[in-house]
């Protein structure tokens, strides 16, 4: 598979929804992006924290493909990098149909886990009205299509770069399909 590379690195301290661009992110093994607010062991994500704070974290980082940026552009959307929540936006992989546990290399010692999707939720909408519906899509059999990125878990930390290259290891077959997380 060819590599992808890291078009922006963003976070923030806050639990706010936009995060913001950064040159370098620092991966903790584990844990997630040192300094973002989603970053532990155990869930960090309100909703998920309401229900049960000892769930673990399988969101310590957040992926989106900045091909995703051009297709909503053509609908009309105007959406910036970081803008959507994602730590890392990538350009040349098709993230969203990586199988469950595809590790993701990156730089020259991280590595992320993917654990599924990210669910789109209504914050999208105070970017721009409508931005949800136009993150969720039906296949041919009527299952919802979920774009707003996808989620991992850090098992090697270390330095990412804006322009860092990331290489895709599957795991074995047979293959998981990502679910929402």
């Amino acid at each position: 598979m060819k590599p992808g590379i890291v078009k922006s690195l963003s976070k923030s301290k806050g639990h706010t929804f936009n995060k913001y661009n950064c040159d370098q992110l620092t991966l903790l093994k584990g844990l997630g992006v040192e300094g973002d607010a989603h970053m532990g062991e155990k869930v960090k994500h309100r909703s998920r924290v309401a229900k049960d704070p000892n769930q673990p974290n399988l969101r310590q980082v957040h992926l989106i493909h900045a091909e995703l940026f051009e297709e909503l552009a053509q609908q009309g959307f105007q959406v910036q990098d970081g803008e959507m929540g994602e730590n890392i936006t990538t350009t040349g992989i098709d993230l969203l149909n990586l199988p469950k546990d595809t590790i993701l290399s990156i730089g020259t010692a991280s590595k992320i886990k993917i654990t599924g999707l990210r669910n789109p939720c209504n914050q999208i909408n105070s970017i721009q009205n409508g931005l949800m519906q136009a993150l969720i899509d039906k296949d041919e059999e009527g299952n919802i299509i979920r774009k707003a990125g996808i989620m991992g878990i850090v098992l090697e930390g270390g330095a990412v770069n804006v322009g860092d290259e990331i290489l895709v290891e599957l795991p074995a077959e047979p293959h998981m399909k990502l679910e929402k997380v």
